[in-house]
């Protein structure tokens, strides 16, 4: 079996986890990176892909007639064309949950932040104001309890819940708003209005679709609390970038954290990259070691399944 694999370094910090593993399955070639314009030459007659962000099109489908599976470093799958890959037999498995306890703990660690202002903290210790402080205890910079405070959550995937767990373990009152009735859910279950209005924190764990593209705009920013935090851990299409800078910039909301936005990396022009109490990360919150091993073992095993004509995780 021949094996490409296209944007390694999307995988690795370093050198930190090796493509070896793959070599149960054949021969296989590693790209740190490719480039749209080196896909087709790159695939050339392997019958296994892997990638996480490449566009694998209808024209590269075609111009790679030995491709039978497409496998993902990731949940997400609209960089393939999975109706057409379909129609051409080709089986494409994405990797699904690995990323929960990983994306949670960055969750709170913005809640952490927001609430206890560390990084404040260091920056005016190092600069000498407690030297200079009449009292030993120095804190003119305000800090509040998580416990008591309201965790709005959109999306009730895996994620979602896990957030859920951590925010009620810190004393947290959840409110959730989901398209879908959770069965036997412990939480307040909301519509999105009421979810938005009482939220001290915001968070989003929704997937993309129609219907949640630009979801964050200047109507919903207008219901939050001045005070309110938001957060967006989903997809960066999510949050309309320019009404959320205006949000910012105009204090209708307190501060918001950002691990995603709608151009990746970010471009030079986004409005949010000089906004106000704006807090963005380069889609970090998936990245921890343990959880980008936990997701190349279920790429793995999804060739293996595949292999055995019983494919997991297939999405076309």
């Amino acid at each position: 079996m021949k094996i490409v694999i296209l944007d390694w370094s999307t995988m690795c910090c370093g050198d930190d986890i090796s493509p070896d593993v793959f070599e149960e399955f054949g021969n296989f070639t590693v790209y740190p990176l490719t480039s749209p314009e080196d896909v087709i030459s790159r695939i050339g007659d392997a019958e296994i892909v892997l990638c996480n962000k490449v566009l694998i099109t209808k024209e590269v489908m075609d111009n790679c007639p030995n491709i039978r599976y497409i496998g993902l470093f990731a949940t997400g799958f609209n960089n393939i064309d999975v109706e057409y890959a379909a129609e051409k037999g080709i089986t494409v498995c994405n990797a699904g949950q690995y990323s929960t306890n990983a994306v949670a703990q960055q969750v709170f660690a913005y809640i952490l932040d927001n609430c206890s202002r560390i990084r404040d903290y260091d920056s005016s210790v190092k600069s000498g104001e407690w030297e200079s402080s009449p009292c030993f205890s120095y804190f003119p910079i305000p800090i509040t309890e998580i416990c008591g405070k309201n965790l709005s959550i959109v999306g009730f995937g895996s994620i979602g819940k896990r957030v859920a767990e951590l925010g009620k373990a810190f004393g947290m009152n959840i409110l959730v708003s989901t398209r879908t009735t959770p069965e036997n859910c412990p939480y307040e279950v909301c519509d999105l209005d009421t979810a938005v209005k009482n939220a001290d924190f915001l968070t989003f764990h929704c997937p993309l679709t129609d219907k949640t593209k630009g979801i964050v705009n200047a109507d919903l920013l207008e219901k939050m609390k001045k005070s309110a935090v938001l957060i967006n851990t989903s997809r960066g299409p999510v949050v309309n970038e320019a009404d959320l800078t205006e949000a910012l910039n105009s204090e209708k909301i307190a501060a918001a954290y950002l691990d995603v936005l709608e151009k990746e990396p970010m471009s030079p022009d986004t409005p949010l990259k000089n906004a106000k109490n704006c807090i963005i990360t380069p889609h970090t919150a998936w990245a921890a070691y343990e959880t980008r091993v936990r997701l190349l073992n279920i790429v793995c095993e999804n060739i293996r399944c595949w292999l055995k004509n019983e494919p997991q995780n297939k999405v076309n």
